[in-house]
């Protein structure tokens, strides 16, 4: 029998996720400069039209088939095309129809793949992008969404980390998060450093449009988390609490860091605390409580805004801090579950702090690192093929002419069109609007 609240719920869901990716490419757009800004909001786009086909045809079947080989990968024939599953009218998760499900588990695919792109920003071919990102999903996300989503039921074997180790994931700290994270990093580490980094202030060029981004983020969240209990029940509540003040809770610690450090607070501090509290509160929003999430969300605050400057210590260009955030953010949420788990919420484990057990932090701890290491190794191995054969990096000319002119022949502002008195005048003013020290100190970390 199809529950047809549960139902609505999960498709309503699916759709605040869906938003998610144009919320992130706004997001991404606004911190890079203006002449890369189509180039940036267009992986974003890409991925959506690219990872909703392969989702259909083999992704659902990879990451929710009958396990194959213990319980790293499901029968990619078994769903091929979602054979079947349209006169699936209960589906595995009882009271669902199977297709609602398929919606909502494709645009977690979706924004995983997108939020990679802000680590190479300003110099990666499209066309490498586009490549990258569907052998991406095939051979590293659809694995990992078995391993960490696809739990066993009756007669279906799902994967290894949902069932053998029991690490508590609900929404993707390790397959989101930690996978997105890790690849970032090692694609950064693939095609180089952007030209003039680390001696030029690279500020974002409109911050209206980053925070625009972070708020339709935090909006879509609800359903990324709340969704994720696939019932309109008690724990989507508690999700849905938990959400709002661990983020809330990360933008004031983000916001205090800066205002000891550089002196001001900032916008686009404010708008990259909202996102590493959505990160952190991912996978621990049904095993905490709302007190827990305050604290795990104001750690995560501090943790990240910290973390944006290793790049310039150990010397690769994240460009807009898929690593500092969304890796370094991904990781805490995950461990802190075995310090902060409380046994009255829906989780029902026990933690160091609530309950004197270290047993759920070591299975957190496991989980979250066999994922970075399967994400990290396997990335490196594909951004390095890719740019041997095809080239995955522009050249330093274009780099410099502008990705966005170079790629796709289109600029986001035509300044021309306004005539000459016109076409220098906004550029001069927003550099003065981006001209403070702190606001230097703090952009520099963010993108072309």
């Amino acid at each position: 029998m199809v529950n047809t609240g549960d139902t609505a719920w999960v498709l309503v869901s699916a759709a605040l996720v869906l938003l998610m990716t144009p919320g992130l490419a706004l997001f991404y757009g606004g911190m890079v400069r203006a002449k890369s800004v189509l180039n940036m909001m267009m992986m974003s786009f890409g991925a959506l039209a690219l990872i909703s086909v392969l989702w259909v045809l083999y992704g659902y079947s990879i990451a929710f088939g009958d396990d194959v080989g213990a319980g790293l990968l499901g029968d990619p024939s078994q769903y091929f095309g979602l054979t079947g599953l349209m006169e699936d009218a209960t589906g595995e998760e009882g009271g669902l129809p199977a297709m609602a499900f398929v919606g909502f588990q494709a645009v977690f695919a979706i924004i995983t793949v997108a939020l990679i792109s802000g680590a190479i920003a300003d110099r990666a071919r499209f066309g490498a992008w586009m490549v990258f990102a569907g052998v991406w999903a095939t051979i590293v996300y659809f694995p990992v969404a078995h391993w960490v989503f696809d739990f066993s039921l009756d007669e279906h074997v799902g994967g290894w980390i949902a069932n053998n180790l029991a690490a508590i994931d609900f929404a993707g700290g390790t397959a989101v998060h930690i996978n997105a994270g890790a690849a970032g990093l090692a694609l950064a580490l693939v095609l180089g450093k952007r030209r003039g980094f680390g001696r030029e202030a690279m500020r974002p060029h409109n911050l209206p449009l980053v925070m625009i981004g972070a708020g339709l983020l935090w909006f879509g969240w609800f359903g990324f988390n709340a969704g994720s209990a696939l019932a309109a029940n008690n724990t989507a509540s508690v999700a849905w609490v938990n959400t709002l003040v661990a983020t809330a809770a990360a933008t004031l610690g983000w916001l205090l860091v800066e205002k000891v450090r550089d002196g001001h607070s900032t916008s686009l501090g404010a708008a990259s605390g909202v996102v590493a509290g959505l990160v952190a509160i991912t996978p621990a929003c049904s095993a905490v409580s709302p007190v827990g999430a305050i604290i795990l969300g104001a750690i995560a605050g501090v943790l990240c805004a910290l973390a944006v400057g290793l790049k310039y210590t150990l010397g690769y260009d994240d460009s807009l801090d898929v690593v500092g955030v969304h890796l370094v953010g991904g990781l805490w949420g995950t461990i802190a579950i075995g310090f902060l788990a409380d046994p009255d919420a829906p989780a029902g484990v026990e933690s160091v702090f609530f309950g004197g057990s270290a047993d759920q932090l070591w299975r957190q701890v496991v989980g979250a690192a066999a994922v970075l290491v399967f994400s990290f190794v396997l990335t490196l191995v594909i951004g390095w093929v890719i740019q041997k054969t095809m080239g995955f990096r522009i050249p330093e000319e274009d780099e410099i002419t502008g990705i966005d002119t170079v790629v796709h022949a289109e600029s986001g502002y035509d300044f021309a069109s306004l005539g000459s008195s016109g076409s220098t005048a906004p550029l001069a003013g927003q550099a003065r609007a981006t001209s403070t020290d702190s606001l230097a100190r703090n952009t520099e970390r963010t993108l072309a």
